[in-house]
C-alpha cells in the first residue's frame, strides 16, 4: 500500500483518515450521489447537446411512426447549414396548426412528471414542435409536379422512395390545407426552409402553410432510438446528391455530416464516472459469475 509521507517521513494523519473516510462511504449514500449527478449530466446534454423527441402523428409515416423516439442533434447547425434531405425538428411559426391531440390537464403528480421529463427530454413535443424533411433551402424553386407526378427542386426531379402514401393528383391545389399533392412554384426566401413531411396525405406542412425559418430549426434528428426494434439512422436520401441550384453554404460553414456514433461518445464520460463509483463495483460484482 502507497502511503503519503510528510517532509520528515512520517504518515501525515489528516490524510489517512480522509482516505478512510472516502473508503467508508455507505453504498446507500453513494447511490443517490450518483443518481443527482446523472441527473444534472441528462439536463445539460439535452439543453445544449442532444434530445429525445416522441413522434405524436403520422406526418413523417413510415419513415417514423407514431410512438417512436428520435435523438436530435442540437449543435450540428451551430457550424453549418441544414441540408437537403435531412430530418428537422423545428418551432412552427404563428401560420403552423398544432398537430399534437389533445391531452387532459394532468393532476399535481402528471404535472411534475412532465417537468422531469421535459428536462431530461423524453416528454411529449410541445404543440408547436413539429419534424419534417428538408425539401428545399434558401433560393431553391420547389414546385410539383413534373409529368411524373414528382416534385421538382430547381427543375430536377426528386425520386421520393421513402414517401410511401402520397397525395392525389386529381385534387386541385387549395392553399389553405395539404391534401393536394400539386402547388405552384415556391422560391424558397433568405433564412428560410421548405419542409414536408413523408405522408403527404395528411402532413401539414410547408405546402399550405409556408417556409419555416433556419433559426427556428431545434436540430437535426438523426436517429430513431425506441422502440429498440426500429432502432436505425435517419440518412439523406440519394436522390437529394442530385439537385444543384442556387442554394449555397455560408462562407467558411462546410458540410459535416453529424454521425450516430457522435451521440454515444457523448455518454462516455458518464460512463467512465459510474465505473469508478462503488455504486457501479458493487453492482458489476453481484452479476460476475
Amino acid at each position: 500500500m502507497v502511503q503519503t509521507l510528510d517532509d520528515d517521513g512520517t504518515v501525515d494523519p489528516w490524510r489517512r483518515r480522509a482516505r478512510r473516510t472516502r473508503r467508508q462511504m455507505p453504498l446507500w449514500q453513494e447511490l443517490p450521489l450518483l443518481l443527482v449527478v446523472a441527473f444534472c449530466l441528462a439536463v445539460l446534454i439535452r439543453t445544449f447537446l442532444l434530445q429525445a423527441f416522441f413522434i405524436p402523428s403520422g406526418s413523417m409515416e413510415d419513415t417514423l411512426l407514431v410512438g417512436d423516439r428520435v435523438l436530435v442533434n442540437k449543435v450540428v447547425y451551430d457550424v453549418r447549414d441544414p441540408l437537403r434531405g435531412e430530418v428537422v425538428v423545428f418551432r412552427g411559426t404563428d401560420r403552423w396548426a398544432p398537430q399534437v391531440d389533445d391531452q387532459p390537464k394532468p393532476g399535481v403528480v402528471g404535472r411534475l412528471a412532465r417537468t422531469v421529463g421535459d428536462l431530461v427530454g423524453v416528454s411529449r413535443p410541445g404543440e408547436k414542435d413539429f419534424i419534417k424533411r428538408v425539401i428545399g433551402l434558401p433560393g431553391d424553386r420547389v414546385q410539383c409536379c413534373d409529368s411524373q407526378g414528382r416534385v421538382t427542386v430547381n427543375g430536377t426531379p426528386l425520386n421520393e422512395t421513402y414517401v410511401l402514401r402520397d397525395s392525389p393528383l386529381d385534387l386541385p391545389p387549395n392553399p389553405a390545407e395539404c391534401r393536394s399533392r400539386r402547388f405552384d412554384e415556391v422560391v424558397v426566401p433568405p433564412g428560410q426552409l421548405f419542409v414536408m413531411g413523408d405522408h403527404r396525405e395528411v402532413s401539414q406542412d410547408a405546402r399550405c402553410q409556408g417556409p419555416v425559418p433556419i433559426d427556428n430549426v431545434v436540430g437535426r434528428a438523426f436517429m430513431v432510438v425506441w422502440p429498440s426494434s426500429r432502432w436505425s439512422a435517419l440518412s439523406v436520401p440519394s436522390t437529394f446528391e442530385d439537385v444543384t441550384g442556387p442554394a449555397t453554404a455560408s462562407p467558411g460553414t462546410p458540410p459535416v455530416r453529424q454521425t450516430p456514433q457522435g451521440g454515444v461518445l457523448l455518454m462516455l464520460p458518464l460512463a467512465a464516472a459510474l465505473r469508478g463509483s462503488r455504486a457501479f463495483r458493487a453492482v458489476s460484482s453481484s452479476r460476475a459469475t
